[in-house]
């Protein structure tokens, strides 16, 4: 019987799933917080099902010797170091479906709160204040929407913004113009989206290439008084570069969900007006949880029993602990996953 540890808080479904699928489950939601209790019992398990909070190291992973598959309840993968999962042939699994409303709602959220100054205006008028001529905002309606990363997320927003009348353009160089068309959105190129949007939402994951795709040099593209949204990844925008802006007028206001340094104590935005800020909650609805830990669950086990691989981050030829002559039985034919940069 495989046997495996949950070791963040999930949903007690999720733990249902396991049991009804006949495998071994150990809850521990408060475990992945104790990287050395973590550490001496990861040997014991066949599975390990995560949120944010656990971070597998490749400390941890050196001690589990039986371990086969993480699953990430969630779309990041940032607290698990990848290519020392993949050196020792354990699959790394997320849920990137999840959860993909409740990120695109968020952003919608922040947008409109941005363009109203709601926050700010809550705090006056909560200290007694009616400063009504203060905080003068601006429609949504007739507005364009530059969409940086048109994929699960993205489009969602993009359908969101069309549905509020507003006019959208997207960037992402894997949108084909016959998927544009279905979305309803204008595909444009980087500086282009960056000459035409009023109000700039990313939706895209951190990688090289798009590290700080919003730096200094972007912003002297973007139209006077632009708005830029942040629910994806901290680092693709340049903190210090759009508090700058903000200070010089050239950018009019900012919400960030996500930042370089998490949890954010200090940045050069939380001083700044008309800047929205929230602790990473793109992803923090019921609603949303509950969906990728059941998702997770059904993924692992799925796995586990019969050995059928969905939304692998990773894809191991081969697992050190089990040789195999062939590379072609190493391989699921089930899995539609790629091993990185394949």
């Amino acid at each position: 019987m495989p046997k495996v540890l949950i070791s963040d808080a999930l949903s007690p479904a999720a733990v249902q799933i396991f049991k009804d699928r006949g495998i071994d489950v150990d809850f521990q939601p408060a475990l992945g917080k104790d990287k050395e209790k973590l550490a001496e019992l990861i040997g014991n398990y066949d599975g390990l099902a995560i949120r944010s909070a656990t971070k597998v190291t490749p400390k941890i992973l050196e001690k589990a010797g039986k371990l086969k598959v993480i699953g990430r309840a969630g779309i990041g993968v940032d607290n698990v170091d990848i290519p020392a999962a993949t050196a020792r042939g354990i699959i790394v699994m997320n849920t990137p479906f999840g959860n993909s409303i409740t990120t695109a709602e968020h952003a919608i959220s922040l947008m409109l709160a941005l363009a109203r100054q709601i926050p700010e205006a809550d705090t006056s008028t909560r200290a007694g204040k009616w400063e009504k001529n203060k905080f003068m905002g601006v429609e949504i309606f007739g507005k364009t929407l530059g969409v940086i990363g048109c994929g699960n997320i993205g489009s969602i927003v993009a359908n969101r913004g069309l549905g509020l009348k507003m006019n959208v353009i997207a960037y992402d160089p894997y949108l084909s113009p016959e998927r544009a068309v279905d979305l309803g959105v204008e595909k444009v190129e980087l500086d282009e989206l960056f000459k035409r949007a009023d109000f700039i939402t990313l939706h895209t994951p951190l990688t090289d290439k798009t590290r700080n795709i919003v730096d200094a040099a972007a912003l002297k593209k973007m139209k006077k008084g632009v708005r830029i949204i942040n629910c994806a990844r901290g680092g693709l925008v340049d903190e210090a570069a759009i508090a700058e802006a903000l200070k010089s007028g050239r950018a009019a206001g900012a919400a960030f969900d996500v930042f370089v340094t998490e949890p954010a104590t200090d940045s050069p935005l939380f001083n700044l007006p008309n800047v929205v800020c929230t602790p990473h909650l793109g992803a923090a609805t019921s609603e949303a949880q509950e969906n990728v830990a059941l998702q997770i669950a059904e993924q692992m086990a799925d796995y586990l029993l019969r050995g059928a691989i969905s939304n692998a981050i990773n894809f191991p030829r081969s697992a050190p602990r089990k040789r195999r002559s062939s590379s072609r039985s190493s391989r699921s034919p089930r899995s539609s996953a790629r091993l990185p940069g394949s």
